[in-house]
């Protein structure tokens, strides 16, 4: 049981990075890129997204 509670988290985390991904200004192609990879690997795709993934539309000037 605690497995598929496990997989539907996994799950969860795996489309909200595919979303954020889409809804970003990266280029098509690295778009493309990293749903794969989120895809192909959803454990390890999801973590290396959320560290190195491309950020959303907004701009923070320093």
């Amino acid at each position: 049981m605690e497995y598929g509670i496990l997989g539907l988290i996994i799950l969860i985390a795996d489309i909200y990075a595919v979303i954020k991904t889409l809804s970003s200004s990266a280029s098509t192609g690295a778009k493309i890129l990293w749903v794969l990879g989120i895809l192909i690997f959803p454990v390890v795709g999801f973590i290396v997204w959320l560290f190195a993934g491309p950020r959303g539309g907004s701009t923070s000037v320093a």
